[in-house]
């Protein structure tokens, strides 16, 4: 006997009711493996050895979910609200940062999404994920509808720009109907690659993660590469260069979920950030994204933000970062005290 077909208005209601403002549906046949796997085989991915593993699961939802006949995904707007404008002493922290951890609040939802689901059907499978899960968010966002993947390989929708984040569920329950792949809508337009500082872009809608600015404040807990320290220009973490580049994210966005507002932490100053206790670190970054870069992650990321910043204050912060006992944060410290010099 074949498994029930679910109703995708019903689907898609229940997704709107646990608060996900976008919501699609496609059919759950692989993905075109071809891509992903020259991405890989380009060494555009090296630092993030999670993307190396579990391949086969990344382009086929029917090696996570056996039986996989839909994915539905999911989009929370986080809002494109320039806090620190009025305040140029501020790092530049990512705007999906500033704020509470979208892992978190895609995963509330999901798990409320699940139980909907099985009031509907109480045998249906699922898996669900956010971007450190195995699913392919964006590519299926763009399959369900949700938006078309820009030339800076970030999902972009006509009504939220790009300034929201992504989760997927799959599940193995066919739809009565399905929403229609988004067309690519940048046209000739190549504002956002000519405007990433490092050049990260070896192709439209291919992005480099060796020379990502957001990859290496977030990822590496190493040393940054000297050639890049430059380019960060005051930004503590992240990077949002190409999505303000955009022309769709200029003008008449809708706001962002206010339960993604940012923290105290999200709007300190680099000197600041920079020379925080590892218990004010602690308590701070809590249910941030920020906390992923660790302690001295994210304070050496400060401190070579504060290499373009001529104030005494900051002076003063990497005077006192210089001697700092993490080896990462000192030599982040002693480069910035030399830059411009």
């Amino acid at each position: 006997m074949s498994p029930p077909v679910l109703s995708a208005d019903a689907v898609v209601a229940a997704a709107r009711a646990c608060r996900f403002t976008l919501v699609g549906v496609a059919p759950a046949a692989p993905l075109d493996p071809a891509p992903f796997l020259h991405w890989l085989a380009a060494g555009w991915g090296s630092g993030l050895s999670a993307m190396h593993r579990r391949v086969a699961q990344r382009l086929d939802p029917g090696a996570i979910v056996p039986g996989a006949r839909s994915v539905i995904a999911l989009g929370i707007p986080y809002g494109a609200g320039d806090e620190t404008a009025s305040q140029p002493e501020l790092p530049v922290i990512a705007r999906y940062a500033r704020g509470r951890d979208y892992h978190l609040a895609h995963r509330d939802r999901m798990r409320a999404l699940r139980r909907r689901l099985l009031e509907m059907d109480p045998t249906v499978n699922t898996y669900a994920c956010v971007d450190a899960g195995v699913a392919m968010e964006k590519a299926w966002a763009e399959r369900a509808g949700l938006g078309w993947i820009g030339k800076h390989g970030v999902l972009v929708s006509r009504q939220h720009g790009s300034w929201f984040t992504l989760s997927v569920m799959v599940i193995d329950r066919s739809l009565d109907r399905y929403h229609q792949p988004h067309p690519r809508l940048c046209g000739d337009c190549d504002l956002c690659l000519r405007a990433c500082p490092t050049g990260a872009f070896p192709l439209p809608g291919v992005v480099d993660a060796r020379l990502c600015l957001s990859c290496q404040t977030v990822e590496n807990h190493e040393s940054i590469p000297v050639a890049l320290r430059a380019a960060l220009a005051g930004r503590a973490f992240g990077c949002d260069v190409c999505q303000e580049a955009c022309p769709y994210n200029h003008s008449g966005l809708p706001p962002g979920d206010p339960r993604q507002a940012p923290r105290p932490l999200g709007l300190m100053s680099a000197a600041k950030i920079a020379t925080l206790t590892r218990d004010e670190f602690i308590r701070l970054s809590a249910g941030t994204p920020m906390a992923r870069a660790g302690y001295h992650g994210l304070r050496r990321n400060a401190a070579l933000a504060l290499g373009s910043d001529a104030r005494p204050s900051a002076r003063a912060a990497l005077e006192q970062l210089s001697r700092d006992a993490s080896p990462i944060v000192s030599e982040a410290a002693q480069w910035a005290l030399g830059y411009g010099k």
